[in-house]
């Protein structure tokens, strides 16, 4: 059984003990502390929380037990029920919501679960405001509501919808172009609610074929559900055996976007967010932003317009976001197929990044598989290194920092573990925060080449 603490909120394994998954005591116990970590910042204003959540098999009983929490602790809820992480988010924003808990472990197999906390901008809390999250879950200092001031629940019943209509609304969103291209698109939904969303907003982008797969909201997993390539053989094959123009698939609480040429091939989940990038670049031209640990395809396509900068945080949605609103980036997001729309809301969603890729892509009036061939080739390969407990890991790798530094043609960036950009690909060096092992990222114009610079940092190491 597993329980992890991070950025990302609070993400455990169901069943167990207390403390060593996401038990319900867990569950309570860190509901509890977020609550109360939202009350002590407005002492005397009676609190307002958004609730939603996927279709994992555990979510209506661990949604069950949070909504019951926040009103023991005497927070109002509106309840959104099957909903998706970017729906959540904006129903925070749309409803003045103090706040809001997305019940989801993403991409996680079905056995997890976790809470996912949210600010009143809909985004995910800082890493020091979930330290004191944190915090107060341990001391058990907390305080429930007395009979007369329980909270209230107010079910919300189209938020989805409310979503869509928000999507289609957007300035450089062409619902009349795509539905001139007549699309034929294939989507795979993993069994989750982007069973309901994606279908729904296809109609409503005026997309009639659709071969739907695995989009009945059951939390049955029909693969793993992380849209990896090894994980999305089905609807490969499907695409190409029904003749679809596009492949759409997205993971179970529907942030990541990952996108399946005609042909059957993957377009590749790093250029999901650069070929939207290159859309909204070419109307709209300003900076974007992506984490370290994403492809320099991004940066290249950014540099074909004047006056555009690319800019690369800290791994973490939360840290992409503030630097997008530091750097006044116009798109941004994460190679693991996360879009970050402002002119939206600042959070990863898929929902989005159909529209924006279908109007870019009825625009074009080309194959799936010609457009991606428009974008640089970069291949990224991952890897890892196995350390012995109570290695100085920070201390491993401010050494290696210092060496690469002192190398000539080396760039070294040390805001997220250490990044050695080299001038035909790059080196990401992060340690685990749940294993003894550093996880190495490395990138260039083919695999071999981003073997070989990973492995020449693995000798360093």
């Amino acid at each position: 059984m597993s329980l992890i603490k991070s950025i990302s909120g609070i993400r455990g394994t169901i069943g167990g003990r207390p403390g060593d998954g996401l038990s319900p005591i867990d569950i309570v116990k860190f509901t509890s502390a977020f609550g109360t970590f939202l009350q002590q910042r407005t002492p005397g204003h009676r609190l307002t929380l958004v609730v939603g959540r996927d279709a994992r098999l555990s979510g209506a009983m661990v949604d069950r037990l949070v909504v019951g929490t926040l009103q023991g602790l005497g927070i109002d809820v509106l309840e959104t029920g099957l909903s998706t992480t970017p729906t959540t988010e904006m129903s925070v924003i749309d409803h003045k919501a103090d706040g809001g808990i997305i019940i989801t472990a993403s991409h996680n197999p079905k056995h997890w679960n976790a809470l996912k906390l949210l600010n009143a901008n809909g985004e995910f809390i800082s890493d020091a405001e979930g330290k004191e999250v944190l915090r107060l879950a341990e001391s058990e200092d907390l305080n429930y509501a007395e009979v007369d001031h329980l909270g209230q629940v107010t079910l919300l019943e189209k938020e989805i919808d409310n979503h869509i209509q928000r999507v289609l609304g957007l300035e450089l969103v062409d619902v009349e172009a795509i539905r001139k291209a007549n699309f034929r698109v294939a989507v795979d939904a993993v069994n989750s609610t982007g069973g309901i969303a994606i279908p729904r907003l296809l109609k409503a982008l005026g997309v009639n074929n659709v071969v739907e797969l695995n989009c009945d909201p059951t939390g049955h997993f029909a693969h793993n559900p992380e849209p990896i390539p090894a994980n999305l053989t089905q609807i490969s094959e499907t695409v190409a055996r029904e003749h679809c123009d596009l492949g759409i698939v997205v993971d179970p609480d529907v942030d990541r976007l990952a996108l399946v040429c005609e042909t059957g091939e993957m377009f590749g989940e790093e250029y999901t967010l650069v070929s939207v990038a290159d859309y909204i670049l070419q109307h709209t031209p300003g900076n974007t932003v992506s984490n370290l640990s994403s492809s320099r395809a991004l940066r290249d396509v950014t540099r074909r317009y004047a006056g555009c900068e690319y800019n690369a945080a800290a791994v973490g949605e939360v840290n992409v976001t503030t630097l997008m609103r530091q750097t006044g980036a116009v798109i941004g997001g994460e190679g693991n197929g996360g879009v970050i729309y402002p002119a939206l809301h600042y959070g990863r969603d898929a929902l989005v990044g159909v529209a924006l890729f279908l109007t870019l892509l009825s625009k074009k009036g080309c194959k799936v598989s010609k457009l991606r061939k428009t974008y640089p080739e970069y291949i990224i390969s991952k890897n890892r290194i196995d350390l012995s407990e109570g290695m100085d890991v920070d201390g491993l790798l401010a050494r290696l920092a210092k060496k690469y530094q002192a190398t000539t043609g080396c760039t070294v960036t040390t805001i997220d573990g250490v990044k050695i950009d080299f001038e035909d690909g790059w080196v990401h060096l992060r340690k685990s925060n749940t294993e003894p092992i550093i996880r190495i990222y490395s990138e260039a114009a083919n695999e071999a080449r981003a073997n070989e610079l990973a492995e020449e940092v693995k000798k360093e190491v």
